[in-house]
């Protein structure tokens, strides 16, 4: 189970690109090491982009 408060601040993070707080450096999907976290990260980046 995923906390979609967590999802939503990543995602946010990696579309505005924000700083990553463990790295200090711009948030990337692949620091995402949870698959559970990634693939929901992922479905909310698309949910919540316009598409090209």
């Amino acid at each position: 189970m995923v906390n979609s408060v967590v999802v939503r601040i990543a995602a946010d993070r990696i579309m505005n690109k924000g700083m990553n707080p463990k790295t200090g450096q711009v948030y990337l999907l692949d620091d995402i090491t949870n698959t559970d976290y990634r693939q929901a990260v992922e479905d909310y980046i698309l949910e919540n982009t316009e598409g090209i």
